[in-house]
């Protein structure tokens, strides 16, 4: 799937775009924007296209082949800075946070004159993994913003962010792409797979469903079902799906997300009045709960690299009375 800061298409965040064009043509641009919404919904996209927009003098910001684009895409334009988490060579992933030394590279950055006389853009890629050191850098900023300077946080987890930080940007909420937006994506990105299937799953998120196609998503996705329509997940067979997902580096994180999905949306149901045959095992005021236990196991697994396999039989266990 193409990189963010390489992709001339946005799908389904018209909406978003022409807020901050309005602000531009108003001359009323904010200093620092909250681009939030689900991990793959497209904000990374929006926030390098906004960046290109307020860079480009002459032309197209989205043609591929305008100057402006091909050195945002390239990272090699002297007014534009990103801060995102770096690169694990020995973990072959990216790092936990994004560090103190990494947000301070922003009030260096900002404190320098545009190169090409305009804007200075900074992106924050993933903003929600600012440890508190960065994130009191990077609040400094936001309180004493330079002219000139305009500042594009992405998140996935708003309140992760001090709250005064989120007090000082504008938000722009993003919402799951709709289905005939999504079937426009993936004849894009995935022509060669069952789009129906993979829509069903991805909730709205483009990159969700790369990935999921990427790691036999939508096959996890029916082993999920099988797991929650069970009237218990023994031990035997909780191994059994340890032992499945272990052959997959990335199948863990798949699987945990959708089993969390679908519990998530199994509570909403029985909420409703609505017959969800999971609801049996528990009262449902339990089931909260359980949702939150499984989204800390999966963190601090990821988070400290622990055994993905006791992991997935410990989060199955949580769903037994």
């Amino acid at each position: 799937m193409m990189e963010p800061r390489e992709n001339p298409d946005l799908f389904g965040h018209e909406a978003a775009e022409r807020t901050v064009e309005d602000a531009i043509a108003g001359g009323r641009l904010h200093h620092a924007w909250l681009i939030t919404g689900k991990e793959g919904i497209g904000k990374a996209t929006l926030a390098y296209r906004l960046a290109r927009r307020l860079l480009t003098r002459d032309g197209d910001p989205n043609d591929p082949a305008n100057p402006v684009f091909r050195r945002v895409a390239k990272a090699s334009h002297a007014d534009q800075l990103t801060v995102e988490r770096e690169w694990d060579e020995r973990r072959k992933r990216r790092r936990t946070d994004i560090v103190v030394d990494d947000a301070r590279d922003i009030a260096g950055f900002l404190r320098l004159t545009p190169a090409e006389g305009g804007w200075r853009v900074v992106v924050v890629d993933g903003a929600e993994h600012l440890n508190r050191n960065a994130a009191n850098a990077l609040l400094k900023v936001l309180e004493e913003p330079p002219a000139r300077a305009v500042l594009l946080l992405t998140c996935a987890a708003p309140g992760r962010l001090l709250p005064t930080i989120r007090s000082r940007c504008r938000r722009l909420p993003l919402l799951p792409l709709g289905d005939a937006d999504m079937r426009r994506v993936l004849a894009k990105i995935l022509p060669e797979q069952d789009d129906a299937a993979l829509i069903a799953i991805a909730a709205g998120s483009p990159g969700r469903a790369a990935l999921l196609a990427e790691e036999g998503g939508v096959a996890i996705a029916t082993l999920v079902d099988e797991v929650l329509a069970a009237p218990k997940v023994t031990i035997t067979r909780a191994y059994e799906v340890a032992d499945r997902l272990a052959r997959s580096e990335g199948a863990y994180s798949t699987f945990m997300d959708l089993l969390r999905d679908r519990l998530g949306a199994a509570v909403r149901q029985a909420a409703r009045g609505k017959q969800a045959p999971l609801m049996g095992r528990r009262p449902l005021g339990e089931w909260g709960e359980v949702w939150h236990a499984l989204g800390r196991l999966q963190d601090e697994t990821e988070r400290a690299n622990l055994d993905k396999r006791h992991a997935i039989v410990a989060g199955l266990d949580l769903l037994n009375a």
